[in-house]
């Protein structure tokens, strides 16, 4: 209650009236139930049926075809028998152009001789609890955006912006989508150079996603939306360093609060600069903070604008990036990953450009992102820089972990066009277990305290 004050007396006091842009009327919160999906998607499949109709997706392990399935299993394949539709090269791009994003575009056009697209048929497998697409629709008419599009009121648990308006409002979708309760995995991020090495970096994350929480209110919210913990665990002159993150629902009262742990020093420090364009954790200044998750924190040094909803194809049910039966080493090769592992689909996504504002600084002057309509997952992103010049392309391999269910990444790509280097974040291949779901966290789990004994241990 104090920071709301604080903030609103900030805003009066400089004379400035920042209205809440509207929530939605009921009757639009009404097509979730009818022409739109529960999250609102397009329920109907496309003119040509390229696209299929939305069926509910894959709910359950049983569902997926595999009903022995036990969590933290690697997750099988549910179309592993599905055939390549066809193949896109730099001689058949021009076919597709209208269909492929500007980085793909680009992909296809430097690395000629191995880059390419291979199409599958079009599988709509995403989907979340049910109390989600209940939650969506009991927020559908309550959710705004708060000042500035910096944050996020009279939301929780479910999607606040199904039938977007604006750009970011489809930027606090992919934000806010459900991933899981609570989540623990271990993962590698591989800094790969021009010429194919890599020195893997191995991570500990955990994951308290208090927005989605069942039962979960915006006063027990207390404005924090997740709870983040990664400890890196290898190479072992790396080992022991711990971030702690605590991401914020309104970023118009409170930014990201974040602290490191330093084995060397045995010390807790804040640490604010964990937020844009500051580089991200061992990643060899291959990605910023900002793109952990494919895009996060705070949308307030930019302008964003909609572009509308399109037919683009997209990474998308990313099994054989997931499976136990692929090493890092099939995966991670010159330039870029393995592209016959890479699975492509056209879907409908939303398309969003932002632009940084004028007197604002960020490595990246414009990105442009392509959301699914189906989860609000980004799948990829161009990131231009400076001079206008399209610098990075990001790629989100997704699947549907259906026993939760969510879709989300497996895999992600950082690839910079400027110097044939890439990042590959979230490699569990090798390990012995993928995300665990089952774990019980508490708000008490992630505190600074925390940290520091976690680290001593």
């Amino acid at each position: 209650m104090t920071r709301k004050i604080l903030a609103c007396a900030a805003v009066f006091g400089l004379g400035v009236a920042l209205p809440l842009w509207a929530a939605i009327s009921p009757q639009e919160a009404a097509r979730l139930q009818a022409d739109l999906t529960p999250l609102g998607a397009v329920r109907a499949g496309n003119a040509e049926g390229t696209i299929p109709a939305w069926d509910g997706g894959l709910t359950s392990p049983a569902r997926a075809g595999f009903p022995n399935f036990r969590p933290g299993q690697h997750h099988p394949d549910p179309y592993a028998a599905d055939k390549p539709l066809y193949t896109i090269t730099p001689a058949n791009m021009n076919q597709h152009a209208a269909r492929l994003t500007e980085g793909h575009k680009r992909l296809l056009q430097t690395y000629k001789g191995s880059y390419r697209m291979i199409v599958y048929p079009t599988r709509r497998s995403a989907a979340v609890p049910e109390r989600i697409y209940e939650a969506t629709r009991r927020i559908a008419t309550t959710a705004q955006l708060a000042p500035g599009g910096n944050g996020v009121r009279g939301a929780i648990e479910g999607i606040p912006f199904p039938v977007p308006k604006e750009g970011v409002e489809v930027f606090w979708n992919h934000v806010l989508r459900y991933r899981a309760d609570a989540a623990a995995r271990v993962i590698g991020q591989a800094p790969v150079t021009a010429g194919g090495s890599y020195t893997m970096v191995k991570f500990k994350d955990e994951f308290l996603f208090a927005y989605s929480l069942p039962g979960m209110t915006e006063a027990a919210l207390d404005n924090i939306i997740a709870y983040f913990i990664q400890e890196t665990v290898a190479p072992a002159r790396l080992a022991g360093e711990i971030l702690l993150v605590h991401e914020t629902l309104d970023q118009s009262v409170e930014n990201r609060k974040a602290w490191v742990y330093n084995p060397g020093q045995r010390r807790v420090r804040r640490a604010p600069n964990v937020a844009f364009d500051n580089p991200g954790t061992n990643a060899d200044n291959l990605r910023t903070s900002d793109q952990f998750d494919m895009y996060n924190g705070s949308p307030e040094r930019y302008d964003w604008k909609l572009l509308g909803r399109r037919e683009m194809i997209v990474l998308y049910n990313s099994y054989r990036l997931h499976s136990n039966a692929v090493k890092n080493a099939d995966i991670l090769t010159k330039n870029h990953i393995n592209q016959d592992l890479a699975r492509y689909e056209l879907h409908r996504v939303w398309v969003v450009d932002s632009t940084l504002k004028p007197g604002t600084n960020h490595l990246y002057a414009r990105r442009t992102l392509y959301v699914d309509e189906d989860s609000w997952q980004i799948l990829a992103v161009d990131c231009y820089d400076r001079r206008g010049e399209l610098y990075r392309v990001q790629e989100g391999h997704v699947i549907n972990y259906y026993d939760q269910p969510t879709l989300w990444t497996t895999l992600e790509l950082v690839m910079d066009l400027s110097n044939g280097r890439y990042l590959a974040l979230g490699l569990d291949n090798e390990e012995p277990r993928t995300y665990d779901f089952s774990i019980k966290r508490t708000v008490a789990d992630y505190q600074p305290s925390t940290l520091a004994r976690r680290g001593i241990r």
